[in-house]
């Protein structure tokens, strides 16, 4: 095979990093093993029971329930799943900001459910009043974005968990991405914090572990019944996961990765990563660029298009918002030097853009 895998040194965008050492030689030794059939790989699923545990420590979870996904898309489908088969209606609906995630519409698609989009308010979080207005007696699940993917923003979690209770739906929050940095902000978006049934929360991103780790807990392990299908050939007798057989690099490299890092590690990677976030930020207004505050370790900026592509033929790997807006995303990979370097390409782009084409006549 010739290819080789991406390298980080230029990935300015990915929500995923560099697993952890420790995470990566996990994985490789559970490679191949089956945390779907725990009757014959027991070993592993112990270990699934004690990353569900360090997540719940995590994510604010008295008593732990819920798995190891194949990410945030699998966790959010699932967390539909729970609200349709629990609601009463015929013609259930999901409400969530347009900052949501795109696995929702996934999820509205394969299951059925009408997919209610609000609008955002001027901070890019979920509107409040808009949401009041969108639910229903059919609302089936209300959503929350814990980090969200194109500006890095903290919906009011507490507020969408009692508009949420008031129609007797379940509450949802997407901290794929930001669920490993927000134990260290003093934002309201955990199950302690709040009235929140489920989450999805991914090791797989800010939490080194190798890809693919995600999660999905849930408030009450009863939940899980509604995910629950008979497994009459298999050792174990029920699963609730949607996929079958799954490796267990997954698993194993999300334990290592939190028990090298939580709590200390991940905290001193969240101040990092957010001071690096806030440099580019400052570099980029000093630039006469337009700049979101960095809640997050996210930048987004108004960089024109035409640079923007000039950037991306250097080799950077950036990505733009839907509303086109250059997107920076300050993972555990991206370091200061790295920044720097960006902003020296930009500033030799802006000198070249601003000198005058002379002619000979």
């Amino acid at each position: 095979m010739q290819i080789e895998p991406q390298a980080f040194d230029r990935v300015l965008s990915s929500m995923c990093t560099e697993p952890h050492p420790a995470a990566r030689d996990a994985a490789e030794r559970f490679l191949a093993t089956n945390p779907g059939d725990p009757g014959t790989y027991p070993g592993v699923s112990e270990l699934e029971e004690d990353a569900i545990a360090l997540l719940s420590e995590i994510a604010g979870l008295q008593e732990p329930a819920g798995y190891i996904t194949s990410g945030g898309t699998e966790a959010n489908i699932q967390a539909v799943r729970i609200a349709r088969e629990r609601a009463d209606s015929r013609n259930p609906n999901v409400v969530m900001p347009e900052s949501g995630h795109f696995s929702f519409q996934k999820a509205a698609d394969l299951l059925g459910v009408d997919l209610r989009i609000v609008p955002t308010d001027d901070d890019y979080r979920a509107d409040l009043e808009a949401v009041r207005a969108a639910v229903d007696e059919d609302t089936a699940a209300v959503i929350g974005v814990a980090g969200t993917t194109e500006y890095g923003r903290v919906d009011p979690i507490p507020e969408l968990g009692e508009i949420a209770r008031s129609v007797d739906a379940t509450m949802h929050v997407d901290a794929a991405w930001g669920g490993f940095v927000l134990p260290f902000t003093d934002y309201e978006w955990n199950f302690d914090h709040a009235a929140v049934d489920t989450m999805a929360i991914d090791p797989h991103k800010m939490g080194q572990a190798a890809v693919p780790a995600g999660g999905l807990l849930v408030r009450d392990s009863a939940l899980l019944d509604e995910l629950a299908v008979d497994t009459p050939y298999l050792e174990s007798t029920s699963q609730a996961t949607l996929t079958g057989t799954r490796s267990g690099a997954g698993v194993a490299s999300a334990v290592a990765a939190m028990e090298e890092l939580w709590p200390t590690g991940y905290r001193r990677q969240y101040v990092r990563s957010q001071n690096n976030a806030e440099w580019l930020a400052d570099a980029l207004e000093k630039r006469g660029y337009e700049v979101a505050d960095p809640t997050l370790p996210l930048v987004a900026a108004d960089v024109p298009r035409s640079t923007f592509d000039a950037l991306r033929a250097k080799g950077w790997r950036i990505s733009r918002t839907a509303t086109d807006e250059l997107r920076v995303v300050c993972m555990p990979h991206v370091t200061r030097e790295m920044l720097a370097s960006f902003i020296g390409d930009l500033d030799r782009l802006e000198v070249r853009a601003s000198v005058p084409i002379t002619s000979d006549d």
